[in-house]
């Protein structure tokens, strides 16, 4: 079994609850909504593969409003058109900040989101989309479990 980073280095850990606090209240301060920092994370989560994260945010993003419609459709928001544009500029830049090098598409993708969100939401989305990165990296490493949970949301025991 692989050692959970955040038990074994819990300072660490600490430090990178207080980075992913502040980037949120900075990207609020900006101009991002909470269910667009939500599909951000989910969004970037699917991509990574993080079980862990992936459950945690599919959760809050319910809990921000997003409509189930919008997340079970999330791996085909390009083709679904049931996005708001704000909501698809958003999930470019989840994409093009996971899926890296960027590509000539990715850098297109970037531009128009930057556009949409304006200057300083869209290096709001891309500071969210770089810091679920290191969450779906510890979690994937540490290999967080996911917990069995019922249709209220609770963990079952």
């Amino acid at each position: 079994m692989r050692p959970f980073l955040d038990k074994v280095m819990p300072e660490a850990w600490q430090a990178a609850r207080s980075y992913s606090a502040a980037i949120r209240d900075a990207a609020l301060g900006r101009g991002l909504d909470p269910q667009e920092i939500e599909l951000i994370k989910v969004r970037s989560s699917q991509l990574n593969g993080c079980s862990f994260c992936l459950d945690l945010h599919s959760r809050e993003a319910r809990e921000a409003g997003v409509a189930q419609q919008k997340l079970d459709l999330l791996p085909a928001w390009r083709d679904s058109g049931i996005y708001a544009d704000r909501e698809t500029a958003a999930l470019a830049v989840a994409e093009a900040a996971t899926v890296l090098p960027l590509g000539e598409d990715a850098q297109a993708d970037l531009e128009a989101a930057r556009d949409i969100l304006g200057e300083e939401g869209f290096v709001a989305a891309e500071w969210v989309a770089v810091s679920i990165n290191m969450f779906n990296r510890i979690s994937i490493l540490s290999r967080h479990p996911v917990r069995p949970r019922g249709r209220d949301g609770k963990v079952i025991r």
